[in-house]
């Protein structure tokens, strides 16, 4: 009987967010989506993330129109998509579910059809409603846990904690935590459940145990996401393949490596040589591979490393000889269960594929690279960039002050953010918590939900002057204002609901957007008047493709949108009544 693994290809969100900055045009997009269409990747990571906000922000095309682009050039050869940020979405703001809605209803109905879902505390009440609006509209709810680890406490922190009674919490990121958080999703109706390693902190030998753990208590499909930062990557995938994962998360290989996912090319090779089918078609992969290559270097400006691994086609190249017993020798060690030895020989190949070293930094300090990259940029700010060492040592410190957040966006840069301010504090000789983002207080607060830890009450009135957890009341939430635009003949700034949403969940970005779309879309309606802009107009964007008659509602569309705009509740009623 033959087994199978299937492959969710990242390239086109992560693989490029974590490349290059989320750079890829619409154009660059388009032009490997037909082979795209041929290679039958089970899933493609295509839309969230960064992709909304920076494609509006950056190259002033429409995120939507992005995701209707892709979902045409697919079809339904593969499984679309999307990744949110449970209650929050996209940013910070906790959202009410009348926005969470209308986004699940929305990215459904434009072709996404797997949500990947979480929160950045693993607060699974943040993830409910979510849960449920993408099953009411018909998606399938992929439910992640995010993959931390216990912040590491040099001596002199436990000696001071015996001394001012601050407690140090036994180990909580255990496999036991990650399965109990799964079995609750699992319960939820998640359809699915992914460990989403966004720092790529996994090592193949824990990779190994919680796949195993998890295999034995859930019914559901388990995915593993990791990058390879610190690198650990190809190894704990091949770990977590050994032991029984379902899905993994690949990027194609000019894509792939140093702070994005493994090579599909590299673990297509150990499951051929596991005889796990991918289903996958290889020539496909090369022709998409060849092209990124030339649109890799059309990125350039936003390559971090520049450093190309060697082009691979497997429908037709064999590797070296000496390669070859590369990965003979990992999986003999993986299947054996020496996981540090398997390590070694991955790394050995990533190496041969010319992947960048591994972060020794991300690494040690258990930090997310991106984290780490934001706290040298306000320390240099500061110009205090040759206190790193003492920023990274007080990052645990702040951490556990906060409930001991796992490290992924928002958190990981809230923390990272805090934990530099409380360096410039002291070097001024201040309390270290004299100055407090607004954030932070937030996440003391209880805005953001529960935390893995529970915050010191008197710490929390220290920051916020309140001892008491007070979450973020939604019913409070005021949606964004939807004002004419002057020139663009008095045009609503949204048209529709999905512009709504836009401007809901990316209010400055989406606002500037939306403003320049109207005015391009005004004067093509009207060449022959003019449009003054007055100061603070409209940036020079790329001309809007849309025609007049794209101003219509869909026949999808609820009427109360044109006749009460913005009116949340009316937009996602059935969809809430559905969901309950």
């Amino acid at each position: 009987m033959m087994k199978y693994i299937k492959i969710r290809d990242v390239t086109l969100r992560d693989g490029q967010q974590s490349q290059f900055a989320t750079r890829m045009t619409n154009e660059q997009v388009k032009a490997v989506l037909d082979d795209y269409r041929q290679s039958h990747f089970y899933a493609m990571e295509v839309w969230g993330g960064a992709v909304p906000d920076s494609v509006m922000r950056f190259l002033g095309e429409d995120p939507w129109d992005r995701l209707a682009t892709i979902k045409k050039g697919i079809g339904d050869a593969s499984k679309m998509t999307a990744l949110s940020r449970g209650r929050n979405l996209f940013g910070y703001t906790p959202y009410p579910d009348s926005v969470i809605g209308g986004f699940c209803k929305n990215a459904i109905a434009a072709g996404i059809d797997i949500m990947r879902i979480f929160d950045a505390l693993n607060d699974i009440d943040n993830m409910k409603s979510s849960i449920r609006f993408v099953k009411a509209a018909g998606g399938l709810a992929d439910c992640a846990v995010c993959y931390t680890v216990d912040p590491r406490f040099h001596f002199r922190d436990r000696v001071n904690a015996l001394f001012t009674g601050k407690k140090i919490p036994p180990k909580i990121f255990t496999v036991r935590y990650y399965v109990q958080k799964a079995k609750e999703l699992a319960t939820l109706g998640a359809d699915m459940v992914t460990i989403k390693d966004m720092a790529g902190l996994i090592d193949p030998s824990t990779a190994a145990e919680l796949i195993k753990a998890l295999k034995n208590e859930l019914d559901v499909p388990v995915d593993l996401h990791t990058h390879c930062t610190p690198g650990f990557g190809v190894a704990s995938l091949l770990a977590a393949m050994v032991n029984g994962v379902d899905i993994v998360d690949t990027a194609v290989l000019s894509f792939s490596g140093g702070p994005a996912a493994p090579a599909y090319e590299i673990i297509r090779i150990f499951s051929d040589r596991l005889g796990l089918s991918t289903d996958v078609d290889n020539a496909a992969v090369a022709r998409i591979d060849k092209r990124l290559r030339q649109i890799r270097s059309e990125l350039s400006a936003y390559d971090q490393y520049k450093m190309l691994p060697f082009e691979l086609d497997l429908s037709k190249d064999s590797i070296p000889p000496h390669l070859s017993r590369l990965f003979d020798d990992a999986l003999e060690a993986a299947v054996g269960g020496k996981y540090q030895k398997s390590l070694a020989i991955c790394q050995a190949i990533e190496k041969a594929f010319s992947y960048p070293e591994p972060d020794e930094i991300v690494r040690h300090a258990q930090i997310p690279g991106g984290m780490y990259t934001n706290m040298m940029t306000q320390l240099k700010e500061a110009k205090l960039e040759q206190h790193l060492n003492e920023v990274l040592r007080l990052v645990p410190r702040v951490r556990l002050d906060s409930g001991l957040p796992p490290l992924v966006t928002p958190t990981s840069q809230i923390i990272g953010v805090q934990a530099v301010n409380c360096i410039v504090s002291l070097h001024q000789g201040k309390d270290m918590y004299e100055n407090v983002s607004k954030n932070f207080a937030e996440l003391i607060l209880g805005s953001y939900g529960k935390t893995p830890w529970p915050v010191d009450p008197e710490f929390r009135y220290k920051i916020c002057g309140t001892r008491e957890e007070k979450p973020y009341d939604t019913s409070q939430y005021k949606p964004q204002d939807n004002p004419p635009v002057a020139e663009a003949g008095g045009m609503l700034l949204a048209l529709n609901e999905k512009e709504q949403l836009l401007l809901e969940l990316f209010p400055s970005v989406a606002t500037k957007f939306l403003r320049n779309k109207r005015i391009e879309e005004w004067k093509k309606m009207h060449p022959k008047e003019a449009v003054s802009q007055p100061d603070g107009g409209a940036t020079d964007t790329p001309s809007s493709p849309y025609e007049a008659s794209d101003y219509e509602p869909s026949d999808g569309e609820p009427p109360s949108f044109w006749e009460n705009a913005p009116n949340w509740a009316g937009w996602t009623d059935a969809i809430v009544t559905a969901a309950q």
